[in-house]
């Protein structure tokens, strides 16, 4: 095994500048959810130029793919993602979870070729608006993961974490409805909205002395009416809430429904509260697949830590075994800033990222040659169903 992989690092080294070459460029040119037609297109070409089997716009998404290599089962498939933020561009590094994708894909080809009596296929899944709009959870939806026995991704942050707590998260619309009326001349006429937004920020902003650590509520006032002359009519807010369980979501939505619905009792307004899909569930990270990843790694990971962010990769763990392991970069930069962008194009970015390439690879390997093992693996992720 150990030979197979040496074959894998190789694999991955050999490319070292292509892989940087195509980091680089996605990096510099940032592209949303769903848009990121250029990245499509530049990791399609060099996979299918590597010698990949590639399905383009995959499952009818136009900025999805596959690349397959090999035949038959175990199917070990390593994602990619590429979408970038608005603004800030590659502020969370997807350039470098598709470098990292790419890079194991490749040295996972290079076992394949080197051994015949070695079976099995590896998948790398281009996974398009994680940022935006759960693009896994659409894939999901599409049957993009029913041949697939486990899949794999690394992200970069500030820390390295081998199964991070990453919580679920749900979206919720909140629209309050008054009654417009002149502001200065009859303002007892009108029943004012933005009131009813300044009510609910505020009772949420309380509701907070009272949560749980590991919960978090997030919101932004996206319309507070129109002219300071008239009454607001109509006013709305957008809001995040998570929690480390989907059914511990649910516990917390109650308490911020009614710090909404109250904000419109107090101002007499009307309520609409809107949840927008999708639901993002956490990251239920396969314990077996986790110890096998963090034995590959030549450098210190904690093995668990809280990190309160969200991903539709937690609707892939649900689907089949999963892991989703954290890599440090930078000196500190954390993701969403203009900072983190900066260092997500670095020689050093790029020389964390096949280290931890590579130990997705071994780790796939250790599945590929090991009887029994993926048998353990689903064990596992059955019981964490449960």
């Amino acid at each position: 095994m150990s030979d197979l992989k040496s074959t894998a690092s190789t694999g991955i080294e050999s490319c070292k500048s292509e892989l940087s070459a195509l980091s680089d460029e996605i990096w510099r040119n940032p592209e949303l959810g769903f848009n990121e037609h250029k990245a499509h297109e530049l990791l399609t070409n060099f996979l299918e130029k590597k010698g990949f089997t590639v399905e383009r716009s995959y499952t009818g998404i136009e900025t999805a793919f596959r690349a397959t290599f090999g035949s038959g089962r175990p199917n070990v498939c390593v994602i990619c993602e590429y979408d970038a933020l608005p603004e800030i561009g590659h502020a969370c590094g997807h350039n470098l979870i598709a470098e990292a994708g790419v890079a194991a894909g490749l040295g996972l080809k290079a076992v394949l070729e080197s051994s015949d009596a070695l079976k099995g296929m590896v998948t790398v899944l281009g996974t398009p608006a994680e940022e935006t709009d759960g693009g896994k959870i659409n894939l999901i939806r599409n049957g993009a993961f029913e041949n697939i026995d486990l899949s794999m991704m690394v992200h970069p942050c500030p820390t390295n974490i081998v199964s991070p707590q990453m919580l679920a998260l749900e979206a919720l619309n909140i629209t309050y409805t008054g009654k417009a009326s002149h502001a200065a001349a009859y303002p007892w006429e009108g029943v004012n909205a933005l009131d009813a937004v300044a009510l609910a920020y505020n009772a949420v902003s309380c509701l907070r002395q009272q949560m749980k650590p590991s919960w978090r509520v997030h919101g932004v006032i996206v319309s507070g009416g129109e002219d300071p002359a008239i009454v607001p009519e109509k006013t709305t807010l957008k809001y995040y809430i998570r929690a480390p369980t989907t059914q511990e979501l649910n516990e917390f939505k109650v308490k911020v429904l009614n710090c909404f619905t109250g904000a419109a009792t107090a101002t007499g307004c009307s309520v609409s509260i809107e949840s927008v899909p999708p639901l993002f569930n956490e990251v239920a990270s396969n314990g077996v697949l986790a110890k096998l990843f963090a034995s590959n790694l030549k450098i210190e990971f904690k093995m668990e830590g809280e990190l309160t962010i969200s991903t539709d990769m937690g609707n892939v763990s649900y689907i089949v075994p999963s892991i989703h392991p954290m890599f440090a970069i930078g000196s500190g930069e954390v993701n969403h800033t203009r900072e983190f962008t900066a260092v997500t194009n670095t020689p050093e970015a790029h020389t964390a990222t096949l280290t931890v390439a590579k130990a997705m690879a071994h780790t796939c390997i250790d599945v590929l040659t090991t009887d029994g093992l993926l048998e353990k693996i689903k064990e596992d992720f059955e019981v964490q169903l449960l």
